[in-house]
């Protein structure tokens, strides 16, 4: 498994267990490898995968389906 599968399934498992919907989890995902691609060498050693959360949230919420 490279980086990139390792942050992309770790982040949609997460992503599904804090109740976002299919959709967000991938669009979240996605985001998130996005920005590891860009900032894997300036982020501090053990924080990628937090930095990588951070952003596929962000993503996730403004992309999560309406709840009726």
């Amino acid at each position: 498994m490279t980086k990139i599968e390792f942050i992309e399934k770790n982040i949609i498992i997460e992503l599904e267990r804090l109740g976002f919907d299919e959709v967000a989890c991938n669009i979240g995902a996605r985001e998130a490898v996005a920005y590891f691609r860009r900032a894997s060498n300036t982020s501090k050693n053990g924080k990628i995968f937090d930095d990588c959360l951070f952003h596929a949230k962000l993503f996730a919420k403004k992309h999560a389906s309406k709840k009726k």
